[in-house]
């Protein structure tokens, strides 16, 4: 995986690609439309941050490139890739559990707070992208 030049694009899963932790100045795309939605890339090398109809749904520090990034019902799926570590916070239903897993690996259930945040630290290595799996719990 590899930063994503165009910013955001859409992959032919129907999932999503965007983001480049690559830049030294602030890039954005805005009005990408994407299955009816319209989403907004904010990105460079110290923050990624993603919005679809205006609201908030991806943040990354520092800046990352996410690929097949899925976001439905049940939770959010993704691939990201950075040069180090970094914070990732996502927007999913308030005040609701769901269990973590990065490359695999349980990373424990966490609960959004009240405004439907979830916070999970990923450590990455500069070319190597990570998967992301965040599902609500029954």
């Amino acid at each position: 995986m590899s930063v994503i030049q165009e910013l955001v694009r859409s992959e032919a899963d129907g999932s999503i690609s965007f983001g480049n932790h690559k830049l030294e100045k602030k890039a954005k795309k805005d009005n990408f439309e994407h299955c009816g939605d319209l989403y907004k890339v904010k990105t460079y090398c110290e923050i990624t941050k993603l919005e679809r109809n205006g609201m908030f749904v991806y943040e990354s520090v520092p800046g990352t490139a996410v690929s097949e990034f899925v976001a439905a019902d049940w939770g959010v799926e993704f691939l990201v890739e950075g040069d180090k570590d970094v914070q990732i916070t996502v927007q999913l239903e308030d005040d609701t559990e769901y269990g973590v897993t990065v490359d695999g690996m349980s990373a424990g259930n966490m609960a959004t707070n009240m405004g439907g945040k979830l916070n999970v630290s990923v450590e990455l290595n500069e070319g190597s992208a990570v998967k992301v799996r965040i599902e609500k719990r029954q």
